[in-house]
Protein backbone atom coordinates (compact mmCIF):
# COMPACT_ATOMS: atom_id res chain seq x y z
CA UNK A 1 0.00 0.00 0.00
CA UNK A 2 3.04 2.72 1.15
CA UNK A 3 4.54 1.94 -3.15
CA UNK A 4 0.61 2.80 -4.24
CA UNK A 5 0.48 6.04 -2.02
CA UNK A 6 4.11 7.27 -3.34
CA UNK A 7 2.66 6.64 -7.00
CA UNK A 8 -0.37 8.01 -6.66
CA UNK A 9 1.22 11.03 -4.67
CA UNK A 10 3.97 11.54 -7.38
CA UNK A 11 1.23 11.39 -10.37
CA UNK A 12 -0.72 13.88 -8.18
CA UNK A 13 2.66 16.36 -8.23
CA UNK A 14 3.47 15.63 -11.92
CA UNK A 15 -0.33 16.29 -13.04
CA UNK A 16 -0.34 19.55 -10.85
CA UNK A 17 2.95 20.56 -12.23
CA UNK A 18 1.81 19.77 -16.03
CA UNK A 19 -1.55 21.72 -15.20
CA UNK A 20 -0.07 24.50 -13.87
CA UNK A 21 2.35 25.01 -16.91
CA UNK A 22 -0.84 24.19 -19.04
CA UNK A 23 -2.66 26.74 -17.83
CA UNK A 24 0.43 29.66 -18.21
CA UNK A 25 1.00 29.40 -14.57
CA UNK A 26 4.15 29.74 -12.74
CA UNK A 27 5.54 26.78 -11.63
CA UNK A 28 5.81 26.76 -7.35
CA UNK A 29 6.23 25.07 -4.56
CA UNK A 30 7.09 21.55 -4.67
CA UNK A 31 6.85 21.41 -8.17
CA UNK A 32 9.47 24.43 -8.58
CA UNK A 33 11.23 22.00 -6.29
CA UNK A 34 10.99 18.90 -8.93
CA UNK A 35 11.59 21.12 -11.84
CA UNK A 36 14.69 22.68 -10.29
CA UNK A 37 15.90 18.60 -9.57
CA UNK A 38 15.81 18.17 -13.58
CA UNK A 39 18.86 18.70 -15.39
CA UNK A 40 19.39 19.79 -18.66
CA UNK A 41 21.26 17.10 -20.25
CA UNK A 42 22.98 19.36 -22.63
CA UNK A 43 24.16 21.35 -20.33
CA UNK A 44 24.84 18.86 -17.46
CA UNK A 45 27.98 19.77 -15.65
CA UNK A 46 26.57 23.43 -15.15
CA UNK A 47 30.00 25.04 -16.42
CA UNK A 48 30.53 27.08 -18.74
CA UNK A 49 30.59 26.46 -22.26
CA UNK A 50 32.99 26.58 -24.26
CA UNK A 51 36.00 26.17 -21.68
CA UNK A 52 39.05 24.61 -21.73
CA UNK A 53 40.35 21.24 -20.13
CA UNK A 54 42.97 18.38 -20.46
CA UNK A 55 43.07 15.18 -21.46
CA UNK A 56 43.16 13.04 -18.43
CA UNK A 57 44.66 9.82 -20.16
CA UNK A 58 47.15 8.78 -22.54
CA UNK A 59 45.09 7.59 -25.25
CA UNK A 60 41.46 8.96 -25.53
CA UNK A 61 39.02 7.19 -28.20
CA UNK A 62 37.22 11.16 -30.15
CA UNK A 63 33.45 9.57 -31.46
CA UNK A 64 30.88 10.97 -33.66
CA UNK A 65 28.20 11.21 -31.17
CA UNK A 66 27.74 11.53 -27.80
CA UNK A 67 27.34 7.60 -26.58
CA UNK A 68 29.76 4.29 -26.77
CA UNK A 69 27.85 2.97 -29.46
CA UNK A 70 29.13 5.97 -32.25
CA UNK A 71 31.99 4.83 -34.40
CA UNK A 72 35.83 6.49 -33.60
CA UNK A 73 36.60 8.94 -35.66
CA UNK A 74 39.82 10.21 -33.88
CA UNK A 75 42.13 9.33 -31.39
CA UNK A 76 43.76 11.59 -29.27
CA UNK A 77 47.61 10.44 -27.75
CA UNK A 78 48.93 13.19 -25.67
CA UNK A 79 47.94 13.00 -21.94
CA UNK A 80 47.37 16.68 -20.87
CA UNK A 81 47.17 17.84 -24.07
CA UNK A 82 44.60 21.16 -23.80
CA UNK A 83 41.22 20.51 -25.55
CA UNK A 84 38.55 23.02 -25.67
CA UNK A 85 34.97 21.50 -24.33
CA UNK A 86 32.24 22.69 -26.99
CA UNK A 87 29.24 20.69 -25.84
CA UNK A 88 27.79 18.24 -23.41
CA UNK A 89 25.67 15.53 -23.04
CA UNK A 90 24.95 13.74 -19.96
CA UNK A 91 28.59 12.59 -19.19
CA UNK A 92 29.79 12.99 -22.82
CA UNK A 93 31.60 16.00 -24.17
CA UNK A 94 32.40 17.15 -27.49
CA UNK A 95 35.42 18.46 -27.63
CA UNK A 96 37.88 20.07 -30.05
CA UNK A 97 42.23 20.04 -30.19
CA UNK A 98 43.99 23.30 -31.65
CA UNK A 99 43.80 22.48 -35.23
CA UNK A 100 39.56 21.97 -35.05
CA UNK A 101 39.17 18.33 -35.04
CA UNK A 102 36.15 17.31 -32.74
CA UNK A 103 34.88 14.85 -31.58
CA UNK A 104 32.94 13.32 -28.47
CA UNK A 105 34.61 12.16 -25.42
CA UNK A 106 33.39 10.24 -21.64
CA UNK A 107 33.96 12.94 -19.02
CA UNK A 108 35.92 10.46 -17.23
CA UNK A 109 39.04 11.07 -19.72
CA UNK A 110 39.08 14.92 -19.40
CA UNK A 111 40.62 16.88 -16.39
CA UNK A 112 39.59 20.02 -15.13
CA UNK A 113 43.38 21.24 -14.87
CA UNK A 114 44.59 23.82 -17.61
CA UNK A 115 47.04 23.18 -19.84
CA UNK A 116 48.92 25.31 -22.85
CA UNK A 117 50.22 23.90 -26.57
CA UNK A 118 53.12 25.92 -27.72
CA UNK A 119 51.90 26.79 -31.50
CA UNK A 120 53.52 28.49 -34.40
CA UNK A 121 57.35 28.95 -33.79
CA UNK A 122 60.03 27.90 -31.17
CA UNK A 123 58.93 30.16 -27.72
CA UNK A 124 60.24 32.19 -24.80
CA UNK A 125 59.87 31.40 -21.22
CA UNK A 126 60.36 34.40 -19.38
CA UNK A 127 61.43 34.89 -15.43
CA UNK A 128 59.00 37.71 -14.97
CA UNK A 129 55.63 39.09 -16.87
CA UNK A 130 57.97 41.30 -19.18
CA UNK A 131 59.49 40.73 -22.73
CA UNK A 132 62.51 42.14 -21.48
CA UNK A 133 63.09 40.05 -18.51
CA UNK A 134 65.11 36.98 -18.87
CA UNK A 135 64.74 34.01 -20.26
CA UNK A 136 63.84 30.81 -18.51
CA UNK A 137 63.67 28.48 -20.95
CA UNK A 138 62.71 28.09 -24.97
CA UNK A 139 60.13 25.72 -25.88
CA UNK A 140 59.44 24.12 -29.23
CA UNK A 141 55.82 23.95 -31.50
CA UNK A 142 54.00 20.90 -30.11
CA UNK A 143 55.24 20.93 -26.68
CA UNK A 144 52.65 20.65 -23.59
CA UNK A 145 52.78 22.36 -20.64
CA UNK A 146 50.28 23.64 -17.10
CA UNK A 147 48.75 26.38 -17.16
CA UNK A 148 49.52 28.26 -13.29
CA UNK A 149 47.68 31.87 -13.93
CA UNK A 150 47.11 35.01 -16.17
CA UNK A 151 46.93 38.47 -15.80
CA UNK A 152 46.06 40.56 -18.91
CA UNK A 153 48.36 39.40 -22.14
CA UNK A 154 50.75 37.42 -19.90
CA UNK A 155 50.10 34.17 -18.13
CA UNK A 156 52.33 31.49 -15.69
CA UNK A 157 52.77 28.57 -17.05
CA UNK A 158 55.22 25.61 -16.57
CA UNK A 159 56.88 23.31 -19.31
CA UNK A 160 59.27 20.60 -18.57
CA UNK A 161 60.10 21.61 -15.58
CA UNK A 162 60.90 24.76 -16.09
CA UNK A 163 58.22 27.87 -14.46
CA UNK A 164 57.75 31.15 -16.00
CA UNK A 165 55.66 33.87 -18.02
CA UNK A 166 54.91 33.76 -21.66
CA UNK A 167 52.30 35.87 -23.64
CA UNK A 168 48.99 34.45 -23.93
CA UNK A 169 49.51 34.49 -27.85
CA UNK A 170 52.13 32.15 -28.09
CA UNK A 171 50.53 28.80 -27.02
CA UNK A 172 47.24 27.86 -26.90
CA UNK A 173 44.79 26.98 -23.87
CA UNK A 174 43.36 30.31 -22.91
CA UNK A 175 40.59 32.65 -24.42
CA UNK A 176 41.52 36.81 -25.20
CA UNK A 177 41.20 38.65 -21.88
CA UNK A 178 40.34 35.42 -19.84
CA UNK A 179 41.09 35.73 -16.21
CA UNK A 180 42.93 32.39 -14.58
CA UNK A 181 44.02 32.67 -10.90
Amino acid sequence: MPVRRSVLASLALILGVGMGLAAGGAVTGAGAAFAAESKDPTHASGLPIPRFVTVRVGEVNLRSGPNGSYPIEWVFKRKDMPVEIIQEFDTWRRIRDWEGAEGWVHQSALSGRRGILIVGQTRAIFESPRGDSAVVARAEPGVVGSLKKCRDEWCEVEVKGYRGWMKRTDFWGTYPGEKIE
